[in-house]
């Protein structure tokens, strides 16, 4: 509830300042003589967004008339509002998100950035809670490390921006001269990826922890204990448990989480350059056991003193990269290269993920008729991956691929004077075998959007996509900008 008041506080202060718009119309006041200096003390405030109404509908819901009668149609409004308000070399930015609310515990409004930034010459300043992109790739690449993302409804999966979780941060930006930028950042607080943890949407990791765990402990337990073994996995190590486990969120606002990083972009002729350094914590959590290994010497002797527990854990890493882009022949190249390097350098340690290479290479074109391909390959290594264990409640990668590649392809065309476009979206799991695809019509006239869409997820049942066969959608929106 405080929160709420918050929220309608904040624009309800920048609402006051509103009449100050009319007096200006770019809203910074620039004039002759002292009445512009007047009008240039005066902040302007500038507000815009969207209203937008959906239906998204599931296929497994209309399969039978007994499974049509239970079917759900989610998500029937939703907006956004964005108030802006800037004065001489000030300005100040409140985004919100409006949802409907359905319960006594949920917000119909919720924050989605709010920062301050100041600009100083050629140094730029920046605080608040903010949505930051580094690196050069059309859809996330590996530089793109700050935000952490929102895997909780992949029918949003095309929208890049509105997936990435917004972060308090301090940002500054210096240009050195026409051509170069150099910037640094720093998060004082840690939010892991969000996923899912009831659901159509419940990643397969997450529903069968306890059962993988449960069977690796099993297996590492002499015949004659894994009865009473069996009791304690039970009792210990059960779905309430593993949850409790997890680092609370007044644990991750400790300095300790902290992130930072440095980048450095120039251009060199026609080709666009970026170096970039980042220390932070990998989204996903490693889980192992505390007292796993006990149970491979368990005797009459000492198991009365077996104690298992789960630990749960984010771990630090260092990232090193560099981006490239360029126009080749047609072909609007961009690359990105980075090397994690976490705590774990000889790959043993199953608590803490191994060091790992990530790469990105895409490119778009405009081929025949129109149309426009956007093509990107991002893929990950995972080095010293002989010392990963083959039991989930030693290693945290027990079971995984060396190797995780991506490849997501865009094809698009528009007509009737670039107000409709037909679209198609790839995202193919090379090591999964899987696959989502999202066809889409949009048609756009002058500030109003139409949209009909819908996904499809194929593949192998085991895949990070192919999980979510069952999932087919369909989708229909109506959006109002202004």
């Amino acid at each position: 509830m405080k929160r709420r008041k918050y929220l309608w506080a904040a624009a309800g202060l920048l609402l006051s300042l509103w009449p100050a718009a009319g007096q200006d119309e770019d809203g910074f006041g620039f004039g002759f003589g002292d009445e512009a200096a007047e009008t240039a003390a005066k902040p302007g405030v500038k507000l815009s967004g969207e209203v937008s109404t959906k239906i998204l509908g599931y296929g497994s819901d209309f399969r039978s008339a007994e499974a049509f009668k239970d079917a759900r149609l989610e998500d029937i409004f939703g907006g956004k509002l964005r108030f802006a308000a800037s004065a001489f070399n000030t300005e100040a930015v409140i985004s919100l998100k409006l949802a409907p609310v359905f319960d006594d515990f949920s917000s119909a409004v919720s924050l989605d950035e709010a920062y301050l930034r100041v600009y100083l010459g050629n140094f730029d300043l920046e605080g608040g809670l903010r949505k930051l992109t580094w690196g050069k790739a059309d859809s996330f690449g590996p530089l793109d490390t700050i935000n952490p993302l929102d895997y909780r409804d992949l029918t949003a999966m095309t929208d890049l921006m509105g997936r990435k979780i917004a972060r308090p941060m301090i940002h500054a930006s210096y240009r050195l001269g026409a051509f170069s930028t150099i910037e640094g950042v720093f998060v004082p607080t840690f939010e892991a990826h969000r996923f899912a943890g009831n659901g159509r949407w419940t990643p397969s990791q997450v529903r069968e922890l306890p059962a993988s765990i449960g069977r690796g402990l099993i297996r590492l337990t002499p015949a004659a204990f894994r009865q009473a073994v069996q009791a304690e996995i039970a009792s210990r190590l059960n779905s309430s448990a593993i949850n409790d486990a997890y680092p609370s969120q007044n644990d991750l606002a400790a300095l300790k989480y902290a992130q930072a990083g440095l980048r450095f972009t120039t251009s060199v002729r026609s080709s666009d350059f970026g170096l970039q350094y980042y220390f932070g914590r990998l989204g996903r959590p490693a889980v192992t056991v505390e007292g796993a290994s006990a149970l491979q010497g368990l005797t009459l002797q000492n198991a009365s003193r077996l104690s298992l527990k789960p630990r749960i854990v984010y771990n630090p890493y260092h990232q090193i990269g560099a981006d490239y882009a360029r126009v080749i022949a047609g072909f609007n190249l961009r690359a990105e290269f980075a090397a994690h390097i976490t705590g774990d350098y000889s790959g043993k340690d199953g608590s803490v993920y191994n060091p790992f290479l990530a790469w990105s290479l895409g490119f778009d074109r405009n081929l025949f008729w129109g149309v426009n391909l956007n093509l990107q390959a991002t893929e990950t290594i995972r080095l010293m991956n002989s010392g990963v264990k083959d039991n989930p409640a030693l290693d945290t990668e027990a079971g995984t691929d060396m190797t995780s590649t991506r490849l997501t392809m865009v094809l698009s065309k528009k007509l009737l004077r670039d107000e409709l476009e037909l679209k198609t979206t790839g995202i193919w799991g090379v090591e999964d075998r899987d696959f989502l695809i999202i066809p889409a019509i949009v048609w756009t006239k002058w500030d109003l959007t139409a949209e009909l869409s819908g996904g499809i997820f194929g593949g192998d049942e085991q895949g990070e996509l192919g999980q979510y066969r069952n999932n087919n959608f369909f989708k229909t929106m109506l959006t109002y900008s202004f």
